[in-house]
């Protein structure tokens, strides 16, 4: 019965397009030249599994061992699948009491958490995938095998010290060049909200997750979440990012209060219930899947939305988050981006974000990333986020205004303060200063919030005005909204 199945699943098996053919071809090119680790840096979606398919037909068909390690146990069967079903054969795997275990095998699928606690096998070539991750059992093995060939697979090789143990990296595509060539799908990214992290604190390079939690979690933007859904969700099949694990719980029961069917995912759920929530979420019997950053790598739903609710200083997570919606999927050739964590406004759109080198920071010191993305602002028509001055998706341009000057995607005003001043009437700094008091009214902030927003436009401080709130205006809000920015900007360089 097995070898029927084996045989249906040849039947299916995936010819390499163009870009996985370079991608192989660079990978042996680098080998070649004396190299013994290679990272092979591909977009998500890109087709990793068959790349490493066929580089293990090519070690089989010269009788070397090949062991290949996933980053979590629920990827391995997934991965055994993938592999048959591209005709490798002899294959054992190297997790708990698995069915498939059979260590004379020349093939060996290994869990890492499961490699670290065992005897590793004799090999003559190792596949890392999502090497970004640097697990400490594959680092080790490097500096003890230096005569094995490491071949490391991951959408984001941008990790620290990565460069200082993998001794060359190569890029056979970008996420730009599959969406032009259809493997990708376009996609839009929107922007409802841009939450305010300035009092949250910095814990080992990210947003501090309790702090993080606890601003996210407020009624006005947990609301926002579900109405910006409903209103521009389309119906989607959906993953959606909460900070932690209570919060893509509330989250997740929220959409449930309002009408739509919802999952919940995280480290804890077991293969079956994992499995059980994908079969219904491809059914369309769940609508959307709520998860921390158990779904951010190898999951290869029919994702065409991602929510993303939990804020990071991470480019890696970022663009993981993204891909995992990059995919084709019949029906919904494109991807919605409802960003209320404000990651694209504040690390730019994952088709901007690239590194062509890895880094090679020191132990102890400081990575140093020097930003080379240009940050995407959001259209006045449709809201959407892009670069330059007219909109892919609406066609509506952006107006340069003059004495205003464009430099590194922020507007910064040439007129003179005194000038500034002069224009404006004092009816028209009453109003916006009756208008910062409303929204600082609103959020909970000191009076001194709205005399600091105030000074920032008219450079003195409001004297002589009454204290006397006003609710906002558009204007005023997209003003408010465009400090934010800049300020998450500068903190972000």
């Amino acid at each position: 019965m097995r070898d029927l199945l084996f045989e249906e699943a040849c039947a299916k098996r995936k010819e390499l397009r163009s870009h996985q053919v370079k991608a192989v071809q660079m990978i042996r090119q680098s080998l070649a030249q004396g190299h013994q680790s290679v990272v092979c840096q591909m977009p998500t979606g890109a087709g990793k599994t068959v790349i490493a398919s066929n580089i293990i037909e090519k070690a089989q068909a010269k009788s070397n061992s090949v062991i290949f390690t996933a980053p979590s146990v629920s990827l391995i069967d997934q991965t055994v699948e993938a592999f048959e079903g591209q005709g490798i054969t002899d294959i054992g795997v190297m997790q708990a009491n698995h069915p498939r275990t059979d260590r004379l095998a020349k093939v060996q699928v290994a869990s890492v958490q499961t490699l670290a606690r065992r005897d590793i096998p004799q090999a003559a070539m190792v596949i890392v995938d999502e090497c970004h991750l640097r697990a400490k059992v594959i680092e080790e093995l490097m500096v003890d095998r230096p005569d094995v060939f490491f071949v490391g697979l991951s959408a984001t090789p941008w990790s620290k010290g990565m460069g200082l143990l993998w001794q060359d990296m190569v890029t056979p595509c970008t996420i730009s060049d599959l969406i032009d060539q259809g493997y990708l799908s376009q996609f839009r990214v929107f922007a409802p909200d841009i939450p305010d992290l300035s009092a949250v604190k910095t814990v080992a390079g990210d947003y501090n997750e309790a702090q993080t939690a606890e601003v996210m979690e407020g009624k006005a933007l947990m609301a926002s979440v579900v109405e910006t859904w409903l209103a521009k969700g389309e119906n989607r099949p959906t993953l959606l990012f909460g900070v932690n694990c209570a919060h893509a719980k509330q989250l997740a029961e929220a959409f449930q209060c309002a009408g739509v069917a919802t999952a919940y995912c995280d480290a804890y759920t077991d293969s079956v219930e994992r499995e059980l929530i994908k079969r219904r979420f491809v059914a369309g019997d769940v609508k959307i899947a709520c998860s921390v950053r158990t779904l951010t790598t190898g999951v290869d739903w029919p994702v065409s939305c991602i929510i993303d609710a939990a804020p990071t200083k991470s480019i890696m997570l970022h663009v993981q988050k993204i891909g995992r919606g990059l995919r084709v999927n019949e029906g919904t050739e494109d991807l919605l981006v409802l960003d209320h964590a404000g990651n694209s406004l504040r690390l730019g759109l994952v088709t901007d974000i690239r590194r062509d080198e890895l880094d090679k920071t020191p132990p102890g010191q400081k990575q140093v990333s020097e930003r080379k993305e240009k940050l995407p602002k959001e259209c006045a028509n449709c809201a959407a986020l892009h670069k330059g001055l007219k909109c892919p998706y609406c066609g509506h341009k952006r107006k340069p205004i003059a004495g205003v000057e464009t430099v590194d995607g922020e507007l910064i005003e040439l007129t003179s303060a005194k000038a500034k001043n002069e224009q404006a009437t004092k009816a028209e700094k009453q109003l916006f200063y009756s208008m910062a008091l409303w929204m600082a009214g609103q959020r909970g902030y000191k009076q001194g919030w709205a005399a600091n927003l105030y000074r920032g436009k008219f450079q003195v401080w409001p004297r002589g005005l009454s204290d006397i709130a006003t609710p906002a205006d558009q204007a005023f809000l997209n003003y408010e909204k465009s400090r934010r920015i800049a300020y998450a900007k500068r903190k972000g360089a």
